[in-house]
């Protein structure tokens, strides 16, 4: 699965190597990365209804790497914009920041990725405790609905692949929510025998 979660880093190294990025190298770099950072945490999230509905609990095993390539194609993605697209420019990318919703809202959800990504060990999760750690890992949700958003505005035109994450992501949080609604009958039931 490791090796799987770097074909696409993989495929655009070969690409850059074989100058095959087209005529704009540095925007096919950061559409690349944010689409894999978007799939990955797609992918990740949708790991507990796939267990649920499957009871293959071994996938939970994956959950975390799976977070944690959404945190590097998000790193990759972040650093294509600020070496490559901005060489650094700190007044132009507060600009940028301030001027352009699409990128206010995906630096929002790149900071709001690190915390996840710094306590996705067993250590941090004990060290939060179990309440803390699960509220804070909850801010996947608006980091996934911020990562579609940014998507949706940056592309302007064709908006079928930021609908199609869009609708991925709006039936996972309602399969989440379908799943939360039954353990909570599920609780209720036996605390009443």
């Amino acid at each position: 699965m490791f090796l799987a979660a770097l074909l696409p880093l993989g495929l655009l190294l070969t690409a850059a190597w074989q100058d095959q990025l087209g005529a704009n190298p540095i925007e096919k770099i950061t559409h690349n990365t944010g689409y894999w950072t978007l799939t990955f945490l797609l992918i990740s999230l949708g790991v507990t209804p796939l267990r649920q509905l499957s009871g293959a609990n071994w996938l939970v095993r994956l959950r975390r790497m799976l977070g944690l390539f959404a945190f590097f194609y998000a790193c990759l993605h972040f650093s294509t914009y600020l070496v490559l697209d901005q060489f650094f420019d700190w007044s132009a990318i507060a600009k940028d920041i301030l001027k352009r919703p699409y990128i206010t809202v995906g630096f929002a959800a790149f900071l709001l990725l690190i915390p996840l990504a710094v306590t996705s060990t067993n250590a941090m999760q004990r060290r939060l405790g179990g309440k803390n750690w699960k509220r804070l890992h909850g801010l996947v949700y608006p980091i996934a609905v911020a990562g579609v958003v940014h998507f949706a505005w940056l592309v302007k035109k064709d908006l079928s692949r930021p609908l199609l994450f869009g609708g991925i992501l709006v039936l996972l949080l309602v399969l989440r929510w379908f799943y939360k609604i039954k353990s909570a009958r599920l609780r209720r039931s036996y605390s009443s025998i």
